[in-house]
């Protein structure tokens, strides 16, 4: 056990953790890099370069003549992948603090810290992209200390594309991190952090020994699900599962018990043997709270049972994806889905595209909301169309976040504007180091789900960093703002929105919708609606057919009455008439500004 080193590597979004973890594994041996980010195997991270897994591997590096097991987790930068980086963090002893030296401490690498510091981690703090021509190792390395408090010899200096620095790093990981305690004699508990779906062996399940041994052919208990199975095999991760005959205390590996249903394993579940069962679960594994809702719904109706599996599949591969069922009355039977933030919704999304091939309608994204009736009771609403009655209603309370922003002191003036126009509250500000500030606002999450990190990065050219926790919910003054099309309701494009933004809000989504919705023989009304009372109306003018030009000359009677005839024929059809709204409709719904 004194021989093993479970470590993860945190840092802010681009800062260079898999390219670094890639000189890890070369200089141990692992494996050969043969294109950059090894670790980083889905399509869509390679295309946008971003870390959307974590990702554990074993090294072997030899140290004084003694070989030492190190295990890897490399993890996810964005606010948005947040809980996987918990979940790394509670597999492990110690971690990386990957700080860009081009860019400094930025919002995320202080959360992910403080994550770090709360499961009692040994950090290590490195500065990478040291060969970089606009580096700067001394402003960066003061920041480090003002965050830590460590000394400045602690700090590792290195470059993920050079590799240099590499040994130092493995040295130190090897030196500063403690070992995994833990009694090997005490019955089995390991913890899952993470599972897999595979087609022909079922769902394999990643974990991390904290008490006793594991071997292949004993019968074990999840504890939170209380289902047993037989381990048919165990092993350690490396590129790819290597068997084993028994994983020890520490050890982090994986287990195929031909598990076939997704709902049988939870990430954060502890495993036991049946033979010296453990009483108790390994503790101190949070819950994961969804911060943005929308709905999720096939394109076609049959297709309903098989986006069901799929999500299903999915949530085993990212436990932060939570859903329900649901049905609209304009999209028919889907599901309620909860993300961490739009890029994890747009990152599901495409995943469900590509890996499962389903194509889906999503509606537009929103937060969940308090409602309190007039006796008093509460109850929770996940989307516009599940709220009661105005007339019941004594008030309602959204949820509000604690956001953080870092920037440079050129740009405090545009993100003042923007935070505050989005109902925020300044709660403090103060320089870091140099020209950097952290600037602290209260805001509501219902005004960030859309478009406020894409203003944020445009307004501040990309040097603005952004990070967020929830702060409980808040009494508001909010409504619900309906879209009729010829007076039906489309639920879909329900939103609630505060008092002041409503009319204004109401009055871009109908001359949006005016632009998108297809011409049909009779006008289309398009109208916004709180309650009752009809707050902006568009037109969509109909497709007209020239009836008159048989008539050449004659009695205006004659044309009169083919007039009232076509006329009689618009009204019939638009009693009948629907009027299909296209999916690009829910999508512009998010994208007003532009």
């Amino acid at each position: 056990m004194d021989k093993i080193r479970n470590f993860c590597i945190i840092a802010h979004i681009d800062h260079g953790k898999s390219t670094l973890a890639d000189r890890l594994l070369e200089y141990t041996n692992t494996i050969k890099v043969t294109e950059g980010q090894m670790l980083d195997d889905m399509d869509l991270e390679r295309e946008r370069g971003i870390t959307i897994k974590s990702h554990a591997i074993q090294m072997e590096y030899q140290k004084d003549g003694e070989t030492y097991i190190l295990n890897l987790i490399d993890t996810p930068g964005h606010v948005d992948f947040s809980y996987e980086v918990s979940r790394s963090i509670a597999a492990c002893e110690g971690a990386l603090l990957v700080v860009d030296a081009t860019q400094g401490v930025q919002a995320q690498t202080i959360s992910n810290l403080y994550m770090a510091i709360d499961n009692d981690l040994e950090i290590i703090p490195v500065i990478n992209k040291i060969d970089m021509p606009n580096a700067m190792p001394e402003e960066v390395a003061d920041e480090i200390i003002d965050l830590l408090g460590c000394k400045r010899e602690e700090i590792l200096l290195a470059s993920g594309k050079t590799g240099e620095g590499v040994e130092d790093i493995l040295n130190a990981v090897v030196d500063r991190i403690p070992h995994p305690t833990g009694d090997e004699q005490a019955p089995l508990q390991a913890l899952i952090f993470d599972s897999v779906f595979n087609s022909y062996r079922g769902i394999i399940a990643y974990f991390k020994i904290v008490n006793g041994v594991m071997r292949p052919g004993e019968k074990v208990r999840f504890i939170n699900t209380k289902k047993e199975y037989l381990a048919e095999e165990i092993g350690v991760l490396k590129m790819d599962m290597i068997p084993r005959k028994e994983l020890g205390t520490g050890d982090v590996g994986y287990i195929v018990s031909g598990i076939k249903n997704a709902v049988e394993v939870k990430v954060g579940d502890t495993i036991t043997t049946v033979a010296n069962p453990s009483d108790s679960a390994i503790e101190g594994f949070e819950e994961v709270k969804p911060m943005v809702f929308a709905g999720v719904y096939p394109i076609e109706t049959e297709d309903y049972e098989n986006l069901r599996t799929s999500l299903e599949k999915l949530q085993l591969n990212d436990a932060s994806l939570s859903f329900q069922h649901e049905s609209s009355a304009a999209l028919g039977f889907g599901f309620r889905c909860g993300f961490l933030g739009l890029l994890h919704m747009e990152i599901v999304q495409e995943r469900l595209d590509r890996e499962f091939n389903m194509n889906v309608i999503t509606t537009v994204p929103n937060v969940s909301y308090m409602v309190y009736d007039k006796h008093g009771n509460a109850q929770e609403v996940h989307n516009p169309s599940s709220m009661p009655d105005p007339t019941l209603i004594e008030h309602v309370e959204e949820p509000y976040i604690h956001a953080t922003v870092i920037t440079t002191a050129t740009y405090i003036g545009p993100i003042m504007t923007l935070c505050l126009g989005k109902r925020g509250e300044l709660i403090k500000q103060e320089f870091i180091a140099g020209n950097r500030v952290e600037i602290q606002f209260l805001m509501p999450l219902g005004e960030i789900v859309i478009d406020f990190y894409d203003k944020l990065k445009s307004i501040s050219r990309g040097y603005a960093s952004f990070d967020y926790h929830s702060a409980g919910f808040r009494p508001s003054k909010l409504v619900k703002l309906d879209i009729l099309l010829n007076g039906e309701s489309v639920d879909a494009l329900s939103t609630l929105t505060h008092v002041d933004n409503a009319v204004t809000l109401g009055r871009r989504m109908c001359e949006r919708l005016k632009d998108l919705l297809p011409r049909q023989q009779f006008d289309i009304a398009i109208q916004a609606a709180i309650g009752g009372k009809i707050i902006a109306r568009e037109t969509v003018k109909q497709v007209r057919k020239d009836v008159l030009a048989k008539c050449y000359g004659g009695d205006v009677s004659r044309k009169r009455k083919l007039l009232e005839k076509q006329k009689a024929g618009k009204k019939r059809m638009k009693q009948i008439g629907n009027v299909q709204v296209p999916q690009k409709a829910f999508l512009a719904v998010l994208k007003l500004d532009e």
